[in-house]
């Protein structure tokens, strides 16, 4: 990134993170489309950001198709979700949710001091560890960032990127796991 544009780590893994949720009209509109566009372009990947551009410009219902694809690859789909955004899934023998390594990211959250706020919160929901990740980075706490990447991360993630790119039917979602394995890989 320029030094223009540069933006902390923090708030890479926060705009990872709001991606990640249920596409909604209160935070995908035009200004999120133009952060992500010059993302993808000040990190080289024109190709990917033209086939968004594409994708969103020619569909004047883009909104539709992408929840749509987010139900199918990560809530609900038949016979089974596509690609649960847990770790314990991936980790757990039977792909259990909430197994051993969701207590195990639960603990690493309070040893750092934080906690979840709901109680029906599963903590090691891809989303809840990116805004962690967010959380280590802006306190300037990059051994423990890195340590978290390690130990619980990184161990499940590929397996999960794998599914998503294997079954994935709208571009959006193959740019965006791409982002989040680019920037959670151990090289940087």
């Amino acid at each position: 990134m320029t030094q223009s544009t540069s933006i902390s780590m923090a708030e890479i893994y926060r705009f990872l993170a709001q991606s990640m949720r249920y596409p909604s009209p209160d935070w995908m509109q035009t200004d999120y489309f133009s952060v992500l566009d010059t993302f993808l372009v000040e990190l080289g990947w024109d190709v990917e950001a033209q086939l968004l551009r594409q994708t969103i410009s020619e569909n004047t219902d883009w909104l539709e198709p992408l929840q749509v694809e987010h139900t199918r690859l990560f809530v609900n789909a038949v016979p089974a979700v596509v690609a649960p955004p847990y770790g314990s899934v991936y980790l757990s023998d039977d792909g259990m949710l909430y197994g051993p390594s969701a207590e195990k990211a639960k603990a690493f959250y309070r040893e750092q001091g934080f906690d979840l706020t709901g109680e029906a919160d599963i903590p090691d929901h891809l989303i809840f560890e990116l805004e962690f990740l967010a959380l280590l980075a802006e306190e300037g706490k990059s051994r423990e960032e890195e340590l978290f990447l390690q130990k619980h991360f990184r161990p499940w993630f590929p397996s999960f990127q794998a599914r998503v790119l294997q079954e994935v039917r709208h571009p959006f979602y193959r740019v965006l796991v791409n982002l989040i394995d680019f920037f959670t890989r151990e090289e940087l």
